[in-house]
């Protein structure tokens, strides 16, 4: 399955640091505040967190042309900055919670299937986000980002394997937290 942000040859069309930038935004906008939420939890940061990460983009526009893979490169960004936010002062004082993953109601589907598959969804989501940090991370890029194994490690600089062994590991974990649901 290829998507959108493979299609778009951001070096080569858009020529300037506006289109560019636009670009890059409504190409990972939403998967990168996902992302950036499943660290921070907080869907208020993780939006702040993104922001800064567009503006860095936006910085390195003349170094575009380097960059092999824009995914990997932003999501790496990303990731580096959700990190850097629990080491600032303030993560330290305040801790803050918010529910980011937000669901929207399939027309298909009868009101009672989806009550049930929205439960699912939330008792999942909520497995997913008590899992530590390295689990969580390859977890969401595997299924969530749709990322090959070789471009989730790519971006966590770790090799296929360890994000295998994580993969599976992190698997048997969310097993153990969701036996016992119906």
């Amino acid at each position: 399955m290829m998507t959108r942000a493979e299609n778009i040859p951001f070096d080569t069309v858009l020529d300037t640091p506006e289109a560019w930038l636009d670009t890059l935004m409504d190409t990972y906008g939403l998967p990168l505040t996902k992302l950036t939420f499943s660290y921070v939890q907080d869907w208020g940061k993780a939006q702040e967190i993104v922001q800064d990460v567009f503006l860095t983009c936006y910085e390195q526009y003349n170094k575009r042309h380097t960059i092999q893979s824009y995914k990997a490169w932003i999501y790496r960004i990303a990731i580096n900055r959700a990190k850097d936010y629990y080491r600032t002062a303030w993560f330290k004082r305040i801790i803050v919670k918010d529910s980011g993953f937000d669901q929207q109601l399939p027309t298909a589907l009868h009101a009672e299937h989806f009550v049930i598959q929205q439960e699912i969804n939330e008792a999942l989501a909520h497995a997913v986000l008590t899992l530590p940090t390295k689990y969580r991370e390859v977890i969401l890029l595997y299924y969530y980002e749709e990322l090959s194994v070789h471009e989730v490690a790519t971006i966590l600089r770790c090799g296929d394997n360890t994000v295998k062994t994580r993969l599976k590991r992190a698997r048997e974990k969310l097993k153990t937290l969701l036996e016992g649901r119906d």
